[in-house]
């Protein structure tokens, strides 16, 4: 099952400290020396609106995420500006016969939204997970509906909004979610002609 709630809320703030490009950008497995940077972004309400864990308010509790969730998890990538965490994008592959499907989520520090850095990282996740992950045809978001920023980020990466799907979640309250669709594999694509 998705955790529907996991996606992130981007927002345009203009008056925020802009980034020069998309060469400073990278993603990577998450590692114990990131729980300062970790921290800054997952104790802010803002961040964790969106998502179905809570705020974390404490290194010892950034330390625990780290060490039991994100490091353990297969597919769990730090979105990094200059090599520090800013955020994250987990993808999570289906099992047996849904093995073709993965679900997919994100977050990124207030401090950036509207910055195209999400945009940025979700490309650049898509790009890789098809090759990274045997079996992969099918990427999947499910988002707020309230939540049209995020909606939007995940179109300008490449989703196409596939259907509502009512009452479908639970973050703090029930929820209508839209449910957004990397249709296929990105080589499967440029076959085609897209």
């Amino acid at each position: 099952m998705p955790r529907p709630c996991e996606l992130f809320p981007v927002s345009d703030h203009s008056l925020q400290p802009r980034f020069n490009g998309p060469s400073r950008i990278s993603l990577r497995p998450f590692n114990l020396y990131d729980v300062d940077d970790f921290l800054l972004w997952a104790r802010d309400d803002r961040a964790t609106r969106y998502l179905r864990w809570d705020t974390i308010t404490s290194r010892e509790e950034a330390l625990a995420y780290l060490e039991k969730v994100a490091i353990p998890h297969p597919w769990r990538r730090s979105i990094c500006l200059d090599d520090r965490s800013i955020g994250y994008i987990p993808i999570k592959p289906e099992s047996g016969d849904d093995r073709c499907r993965a679900h997919i989520r994100y977050a990124v520090a207030a401090e950036y939204w509207g910055q195209g850095m999400a945009t940025l990282a979700l490309k650049m996740a898509v790009s890789k997970v098809f090759d990274e992950i045997p079996d992969l045809v099918r990427l999947h978001a499910l988002v707020e509906l309230e939540n049209k920023a995020s909606q939007r980020v995940l179109e300008k990466a490449g989703f196409v909004k596939e259907g509502l799907l009512r009452k479908y979640g639970f973050c703090k309250e029930l929820l209508d979610m839209e449910r957004l669709e990397a249709l296929v594999d990105i080589d499967d694509m440029a076959l085609e002609g897209h």
